[in-house]
């Protein structure tokens, strides 16, 4: 997906020079070798760098985002008439001094293999979205559309990631708001079980609708940001080649971008992934319903809860993970 860095792409708005881009043109990088005879490995190849690259993405993401995910989650699913914490400092600084600095990477087991397998997923479908679509600096669309595909793709294996994560990290709240609360599961596989239990294979899939209403266009947005951004960056350059630092702009803009654009999608996904496993005892009937009784808890300031600390892990988590992405990829092609 991230194609060598030596490799050049001609365009209009470089003034004549040649950019050079990591996420490249698949018809300048070779991307359609195997349509044009190519031996079938290459593909095979060129599919392994784009898992490799995205694992080592999903780390970064997840050591660096985690504790701002679990103050966002925290934020996002407390009771608006009888909040547990004041704001993010107060939420991480409670947390800490209950559980240790620790407590903010509760459940970071989970997301992180999950991660590691939902984000090589991603890449390694973005980089086949974009063969498909025929991405060109030329045709900035071109790279959102690639992403709409591509996070559609990885919305099958982010949703249940992003469940347990988020069932498993409520519990905090539930304990600070009741002293005799006793969490339903002990650890994530319990939550897996009882999610497959009550409601079957579907389980996993509790609000898919809402992350989807989210990832489609968010994905689009953050791809076509991020990609655009660097080659608008690159064609300033001589060697057409976009720094190290413009490469983490490029990804941390994207990133703030997706979150800040559709930030009140998330807020409801996220009270329908925390609502109880068991459809029998869950407070809301869909994604209008959530979205409805949100709203009456406290108006628009609801639907933004937890978007302080949303933001201050999205720009660097996405600029560390895109930039990792993109650099690890340049290794790989040059060995």
């Amino acid at each position: 997906m991230l194609d060598s860095p030596s490799m050049t792409i001609p365009t209009h708005g470089s003034r004549g020079r040649a950019i050079s881009t990591g996420f490249a043109h698949p018809a300048s990088s070779g991307a359609f070798a195997a349509a044009s005879g190519a031996e079938p490995q290459s593909a095979l190849v060129r599919s392994a760098k784009d898992i490799f690259a995205g694992t080592c993405g999903g780390v970064v993401v997840t050591l660096v985002g985690h504790p701002f995910d679990t103050v966002k989650v925290l934020l996002q699913t407390q009771s608006a008439t009888n909040p547990a914490y004041s704001g993010p400092v107060d939420a991480a600084s409670k947390v800490i001094k209950t559980e240790g600095f620790k407590g903010l990477y509760k459940g970071v087991t989970s997301p992180l293999a999950g991660q590691m397998f939902f984000r090589a997923t991603l890449f390694l479908g973005y980089a086949r979205a974009k063969e498909f679509v025929g991405v060109s600096p030329d045709k900035p669309l071109s790279y959102a559309k690639a992403g709409l595909l591509a996070w559609m793709a990885g919305s099958f294996f982010e949703s249940p990631i992003d469940l347990f994560k988020s069932q498993w990290q409520t519990q905090i709240v539930q304990a600070k708001q009741n002293p005799n609360y006793v969490p339903p599961y002990k650890t994530v596989g319990e939550c897996v079980k009882a999610s497959i239990k009550h409601n079957g294979i579907r389980g996993p899939y509790q609000a898919f609708g809402a992350t989807l209403i989210r990832n489609l266009p968010a994905g689009a947005i953050y791809f076509g940001t991020f990609e655009n951004t660097k080659n608008y960056l690159a064609s300033k350059h001589a060697d057409g080649k976009a720094r190290n630092h413009e490469i983490m702009f490029a990804g941390g803009f994207g990133g703030f971008l997706y979150w800040s654009l559709f930030y009140p999608v998330d807020v409801i996904k996220s009270a329908m992934m925390t609502d109880a496993i068991n459809k029998s005892d869950r407070k809301y009937k869909g994604f209008m319903d959530a979205a409805s009784q949100l709203y009456k808890q406290g108006g628009v300031k609801r639907l933004y809860a937890g978007l302080v600390p949303c933001l201050l892990r999205a720009s660097p988590a996405n600029a560390g993970m895109l930039f990792v992405v993109d650099k690890v990829k340049q290794v790989l092609d040059g060995v």
